[in-house]
């Protein structure tokens, strides 16, 4: 897939165009994209996404913006897998946000993108004050000759499949409602870097898997799997949040406990599967009770992969 970080001022040729910030990329993202795919072959031009960075509420209102599902690496990779040709990253600053919803049909759909067939979410809004929506669109589709689509959600068990839902369930550490609504488990890929050895220290040496988020959807103690070490996803236990044992104030981190072994992976880029939640983060006493407790949090991790649910 290529990646584009800017709209060209011509288009060079035409496309079939979906838009959204599709955090997450849960599974009415990916029905929109299946369409999407679809449809540019019936065509017989290229699919294309245009996404937002910053998410727009992360302009606009940073301290009630939401927390991240996907990171751009993460979504990028979501959207590749589903087939997509091209996608273009939208720098989300306040002239993009200042610019008529006219302009925007006009400077980046019809000579940016040349869009011949456009795919939105039923409720995609856009433009200065989100003054344009489909009808917006649609009247513009027959000035400019190309066709506009909305998707409707999808429904699952009577829910609506949406990222705040998602971002819901991960905060009740219900993981596996979480996989329901996403189509597969939740994830969170990084890269591993050096930590405060702490963990093998008190006999339970850890990968610290870098974070990029400002915020986390989730926190806690989790049975998860890692995947890009080697083919297999291996299992393992996580503590995703502040350390609050080892002081106050810290940055988030993500640290992996690695059942049965024993490998020096600094450096590698990782995936870490979230399955099912353990426990809360919690603060002890000394670092001798963390260690108690982190060897029962690794024995319900092994109950959990010996047991008829485990997955991965």
């Amino acid at each position: 897939m290529q990646v584009f970080r800017t709209i060209p001022a011509r288009a060079a040729s035409p496309t079939v165009l979906a838009i959204g910030n599709f955090d997450g990329l849960h599974l009415g993202h990916r029905a929109l994209l299946g369409r999407l795919t679809a449809k540019a072959r019936e065509l017989g031009l290229p699919s294309a996404v245009m996404t937002f960075e910053p998410h727009p509420r992360e302009l606009f209102a940073p301290d009630q913006a939401p927390a991240r599902l996907t990171s751009l690496r993460e979504k990028l990779a979501l959207i590749e897998a589903c087939g997509v040709d091209r996608a273009y990253v939208c720098h989300f600053n306040r002239k993009l946000a200042a610019l008529a919803a006219d302009d925007f049909i006009e400077r980046l759909l019809v000579r940016g993108l040349a869009v011949r067939h456009l795919i939105i979410g039923d409720d995609f809004r856009f433009g200065r004050g989100r003054g344009g929506d489909f009808p917006t669109l649609r009247q513009a589709g027959v000035e400019h000759d190309f066709a506009v689509e909305a998707m409707h959600t999808i429904d699952l068990d009577g829910e609506r499949v949406s990222s705040s839902l998602v971002r819901e369930v991960l905060a009740e550490g219900d993981l596996e409602h979480a996989a329901r609504l996403l189509g597969r488990p939740y994830n969170i890929s990084g890269r591993v870097v050096q930590g405060n050895r702490i963990g093998r220290d008190i006999g339970f040496p850890t990968a610290n898997v870098q974070l990029k988020r400002k915020r986390l959807p989730l926190c806690g103690v989790f049975a998860v799997t890692v995947s890009g070490l080697d083919k297999r996803h291996l299992p393992g236990a996580a503590s995703l949040g502040v350390r609050p044992t080892v002081g106050a104030g810290l940055k988030p981190t993500l640290e992996v406990h690695l059942l049965d072994f024993d490998r020096d992976i600094y450096g590698a880029h990782v995936t870490v599967h979230f399955l099912h939640k353990l426990r809360d983060e919690a603060k002890y006493d000394s670092l001798s009770a963390l260690a108690a407790q982190i060897e029962k949090d690794v024995a319900a991790t092994r109950t959990y992969f010996s047991g008829d649910d485990a997955h991965g």
